[in-house]
């Protein structure tokens, strides 16, 4: 009673294919694969070293981040991010 079955569902793609149709339903089909798969692609390039950071498991440490704190005025601190090298 509270649950949905496979006929719900049937339903509901059988309303939606109405609602948008075949060839619309294919095309956002190939829109988001594209997208995951470019999405992929980055997130590989980034973890070669384009990025700058090493991917997690590869063996390599991430550069260590220090912070020097400079005193601007009485109230505020600026605060500069240098990478070790």
């Amino acid at each position: 009673m509270g649950g949905i079955s496979i006929w719900h569902w049937l339903i509901v793609l059988l309303v939606i294919v109405l609602i948008f149709g075949t060839k619309k339903l294919r095309n956002i089909g190939e829109d988001l694969g594209s997208a995951v798969k470019g999405f992929k692609s980055g997130m590989k390039a980034g973890s070669e070293g384009e990025g700058g950071t090493a991917a997690p498991g590869s063996g390599e440490a991430p550069p260590q981040v220090t912070t020097q704190a400079r005193k601007a005025d009485g109230n505020t601190v600026d605060v500069e991010a240098k990478t070790k090298s």
